[in-house]
């Protein structure tokens, strides 16, 4: 497991970057291999993995074909470790609007 507490973004980055071609190569996958089925170029794979251009969605494509975008679904997901944790956010996912303030100019 990562601990992520004093990492920059860039080391950040650059780890998952390094994990990805780990995953690719134990499948014995080329970067053609990965990039045909993700629908995207070889230079992209291997500017992903070496963490140069790394655009959200093409880290997740390459994480489908690999067969791992269950570990992306885990992102971000609410800590409910109690009742009003589950409420508060439950209701901070139903759309609240505010209402104009009407000037009387």
């Amino acid at each position: 497991m990562l601990d992520l507490g004093f990492s920059k973004p860039s080391e950040i980055v650059k780890r998952i970057c390094e994990r990805l071609r780990t995953e690719r190569l134990a499948l014995q996958m080329t970067q053609a291999d990965v990039a045909g089925r993700a629908g995207i170029g070889i230079n992209t794979v291997s500017n992903l993995e070496a963490g140069r251009n790394v655009g959200f969605e093409n880290v997740v494509r390459v994480a489908m074909v690999l067969g791992r975008s269950k570990e992306l679904e885990g992102l971000f997901l609410p800590k409910l470790d109690s009742l009003e944790d589950i409420r508060r956010y439950e209701n901070s996912a139903k759309r609240h609007r505010t209402k104009r303030k009407l000037d009387n100019a």
